[in-house]
């Protein structure tokens, strides 16, 4: 079994490691900025009725509905924008920036390189309310972050990237993860090896 981890471990930054080099992410990006991969979840559980649904790790989706259902009793309106977010779709989001025009440098502030978010564990979320301001920085002056950051703890989530965080990603309102990941880049079932390589 021990073996078996391990194998699917790196087998698992084999295939990030071809991800950063098809994107021509530097090597030495979770190095420079401090982060150590994420494991992607396994485990999920549909949250919304969107489609396709919104899915997150059932520790996270069971707090988000009694988060939601609490907001919505204080008269706050809470939606997921984000939940679980695989390898492939990080690419994904990546690319159709790169398509846009947009510098990779500027994309690795806002998005994580695939292998590196928070999302593929399944215990992040980014909230909003519906409306154009959902991701970005003004989020913050909604009735919404104000709720959230003086209830979102009682049910077991933070805000991991403040202004001017150490990991160069830029201020984020709107994503929320549950405490265990308390550390960006530390998974919260720690996993050999993950550390050991740049």
């Amino acid at each position: 079994m021990i073996s078996r981890v391990l194998q699917n471990e790196a087998e698992y930054l084999e295939r990030i490691e071809q991800v950063f080099a098809a994107l021509e992410i530097p090597s030495d990006y979770s190095w420079q900025r401090g982060l150590k991969p994420y494991p992607e979840a396994t485990d999920l559980m549909a949250v919304d009725e969107g489609d396709p649904p919104k899915r997150l790790a059932p520790e996270a989706g069971h707090r988000w509905i009694q988060l939601k259902r609490a907001a919505a009793r204080d008269g706050v309106g809470l939606i997921l924008v984000s939940g679980f977010r695989s390898v492939d779709r990080q690419r994904e989001l990546i690319e159709a920036k790169l398509k846009k025009g947009n510098e990779l440098k500027k994309i690795l502030q806002v998005l994580a390189a695939p292998g590196y978010s928070q999302h593929h564990t399944g215990l992040a979320l980014d909230i909003g309310t519906g409306t154009n301001i959902d991701v970005m920085e003004a989020f913050e002056h909604t009735d919404a972050f104000a709720w959230l950051s003086l209830h979102a703890g009682e049910y077991g989530f933070m805000m991991p990237y403040p202004r001017g965080n150490q990991y160069g990603f830029v201020y984020e309102p709107w994503h929320w993860a549950l405490e265990t990941l308390t550390t960006p880049g530390t998974p919260r079932t720690p996993v050999t090896g993950f550390g050991s390589r740049r």
